[in-house]
């Protein structure tokens, strides 16, 4: 007489037990085990998996690791603002696990020699997941189809306006070299420099940051908007606008989602004129600027009709003391990273999205608009890169929780519903019960239109 087989005991590095993931088919009440930095597991494994490491996790949300695809952190040449260990410390402390870094540092990410020296210093020193963008400019813009395939590299990213130097590309004939040198989806800053220019003299004269919305105006995104966006269709290329803010771009942009997607800010969802600038000064100076509420009404209305893709913070710092500078000299930008899903979270509880829309625009969105392998949704064979979130859990925002060197955010005093508890990257805890735990070990992010590996050929 012959007795079942019993199923043999299978190990994990981590199990994490108990909670509610947020899987491809919805929500479900799982365990999930990785292994050697990935999913190798879902379902009822408590009793059938042992661990080295164990999170009980009931009564929290798994959801796929948030992706932050737009930090600037201004390493090197400006690390009084910010830098990458910092940088990244907030990112996982707001439940994100990998980020996209911006090219405008200094020296300016333009060559290849530029962005090694962003890896070499990110290695060991990165808590989360990264790559680099590089800059599109005329002076690079003949080698950008292969800088772009560069290990590490993001992509390439257009600033049109608010730039300087190398990095500023708003000539035409610039901006159609850039297209047509490369195949990835082109990141672009979309704000006429010209109109710019030509209307800086209405805040000169009267030092008042609520005018920045009167500066950069509409006018000045919409006309780059348009410009760009046709210029990609002659050049056949992808196009990835980032941090739109009006009501008509997005009018404009829902006519052209074949091959162009939408970004948009927790700050451009959260904050409106002029309250925010009555109240914060120039703590909410951002370009393009936070806008009028019916600007903020069409950006949820896109977000309902899914015409925005990816949400992204801007993470931007700069000093309380230059913030403090008078208008226009003050700088703008604002910090952003940690802050991201906490703030989006709150929208969850107000019911202004559900949870499944946010997880598709902070994780599965990212991973599929700039095809990053192995992330953006919780699978097995996925990275295990999971945010542990409490949806209940009440937290007042403070300045004093921003591991940000610039240490401030506009949401200081904020109270908010729903709250990261655990970050895990590549199935390593580096959050728990909201302190830091271990020692940076972030990798560099593997693209589908890369090749892989840090040794792959240039």
């Amino acid at each position: 007489m012959s007795t079942a087989t019993q199923p043999l005991q299978q190990h994990a590095d981590l199990l994490v037990v108990g909670s509610t993931v947020i899987t491809p088919n919805g929500a479900e009440t799982a365990d999930i085990a990785s292994r050697d930095g990935r999913i190798v597991a879902i379902g009822s494994l408590r009793h059938r998996w042992t661990a080295k490491s164990t999170i009980e996790a009931q009564g929290l949300h798994v959801l796929p690791g948030v992706i932050d695809s737009q930090v600037h952190f201004r390493e090197p040449g400006l690390t009084h603002k910010e830098d990458l260990e910092a940088g990244t410390r907030g990112a996982v402390l707001g439940g994100v696990t990998a980020v996209f870094e911006m090219p405008n540092t200094n020296p300016l990410t333009l060559w290849q020699a530029d962005l090694q020296a962003k890896l070499d210093a990110a290695k060991d020193r990165s808590w989360c997941d990264y790559a680099f963008y590089i800059g599109g400019s005329g002076v690079n813009a003949g080698q950008l189809e292969r800088l772009e395939t560069l290990p590490g590299c993001a992509g390439v990213k257009v600033f049109m306006g608010s730039s300087f130097g190398d990095l500023l590309a708003d000539n035409d004939t610039v901006l159609r070299r850039i297209l047509r040198h490369g195949r990835r989806r082109l990141a672009v800053h979309a704000e006429d420099e010209a109109r710019l220019r030509e209307r800086k003299s209405i805040v000169e004269a009267s030092g008042d940051v609520c005018q920045h919305p009167q500066w950069r105006d509409v006018e000045s995104a919409l006309l780059a908007t348009k410009r760009i966006v046709a210029m990609a269709e002659e050049a056949g290329r992808r196009l990835h606008v980032l941090h739109v803010s009006t009501a008509e771009e997005l009018r404009y942009l829902a006519l052209h989602k074949r091959r162009v997607t939408v970004e948009v800010t927790p700050h451009h969802l959260t904050l409106t004129a002029p309250e925010c600038y009555q109240r914060l000064g120039s703590l909410a100076q951002m370009n393009p600027p936070v806008r009028q509420q019916r600007h903020q009404v069409a950006l949820w209305q896109a977000i309902r009709e899914g015409i925005v893709d990816v949400i992204g913070s801007d993470h931007a710092p700069h000093t309380l003391a230059e913030k403090a500078q008078p208008y226009p000299q003050s700088p703008s930008g604002m910090t952003g990273v940690q802050t991201l899903l906490p703030v989006m979270l709150d929208h969850v509880h107000a019911g202004r999205l559900s949870l499944r829309r946010l997880v598709d625009l902070t994780s599965a969105g990212p991973a599929r608009v700039f095809g990053i392998e192995g992330k953006g949704r919780i699978a097995v064979g996925y990275d295990a890169d999971l945010t542990l979130v409490d949806l209940a859990a009440q937290r007042t925002i403070e300045n004093r929780w921003i591991a940000s060197r610039s240490g401030w955010t506009p949401y200081h005093g904020k109270t908010i519903t729903g709250w990261p508890i655990h970050t895990v990257v590549r199935g390593q805890a580096v959050v728990r019960d909201e302190q830091l735990v271990g020692s940076p070990s972030g990798q560099a992010i593997e693209f589908l239109e890369t090749p892989e590996g840090p040794s792959a050929p240039c």
